[in-house]
């Protein structure tokens, strides 16, 4: 069973790893690894507080914003026809808009290359 934890708007899973009696957590939706465990869950809350108030702090130090989590939440303004057309092409696939924006949006990014920034 997997549960969460949130804090400054990053969550946490929460895995119990029985044979070294301790709960494993790892920040979710960020790319950066953020992992930490305790081996109770007010422990575990209090280094979860801990490896967050260090990630931000070693953002900071290094001179990079820190990855925010991605919330599931987006707002798009788009030309009206492009509007039109996406949900004619929901109703045409049987879901709703969100859904089938969704997939949209999850295939493009999938195919989409990774950019590189050079200094």
């Amino acid at each position: 069973m997997i549960n969460f934890m949130s804090y400054k708007g990053y969550k946490t899973s929460m895995v119990f790893d029985a044979e070294d009696k301790i709960i494993v957590g790892r920040v979710q939706n960020v790319d950066d690894i953020i992992s930490f465990h305790g081996e109770s869950v007010s422990e575990f809350e209090s280094n979860f507080h801990a490896a967050i108030e260090d990630y931000l702090a070693a953002s900071k130090e290094l001179g990079s914003p820190p990855e925010k989590p991605a919330s599931g939440k987006v707002m798009l303004r788009i030309a009206p026809d492009v509007h039109a057309a996406a949900l004619k092409a929901a109703a045409r696939s049987g879901t709703s808009l969100n859904k089938w924006a969704e997939s949209a949006l999850g295939k493009a990014a999938r195919k989409a290359p990774a950019r590189s920034i050079a200094n």
